[in-house]
């Protein structure tokens, strides 16, 4: 399977394990399990750090180097395509963030995995949700 990793699932796949359901946790440490990551989470780890609202001892350029380097983690570029595919996404909220996650998720044809429940609410993608 290959699972596109929503921001807080990174974030906690790295630092706060026991966060993660025990599915969502053998998941992710699935050899056979391809994992990949947007450059729109390290941007949204940018802005939490900015904001005060996620504390980093090194900040946001250390902890993406390091949690990088831990897994075999795969990039997916935001591509023109992309971009575009962001306005056939349906999602309940209009957080671009989320939308252009979910359109990662359609062009590449990966499985987003996520805790956000309204996120998860759309059908138009594969959903992995922590539950």
């Amino acid at each position: 399977m290959k699972l596109l990793l929503d921001t807080h699932i990174w974030l906690w796949s790295v630092a706060n394990s026991e966060r993660l359901s025990r599915r969502l946790f053998r998941a992710i440490n699935d050899p056979r399990n391809e994992l990949w990551i947007s450059p729109i989470s390290t941007w949204e780890i940018v802005l939490l750090y900015e904001k005060g609202r996620l504390k980093l001892a090194d900040g946001p350029e250390s902890w993406v180097q390091k949690a990088m380097s831990l897994a075999p983690l795969r990039e997916a570029p935001v591509t023109q395509e992309i971009a575009l595919a962001t306005r056939s996404i349906t999602l309940p909220h209009r957080d671009p963030a989320d939308r252009l996650l979910a359109a990662t998720a359609l062009i590449h044809g990966l499985t987003l995995v996520t805790a956000d429940r309204i996120l998860g609410r759309t059908k138009q993608i594969p959903i992995l949700l922590n539950h």
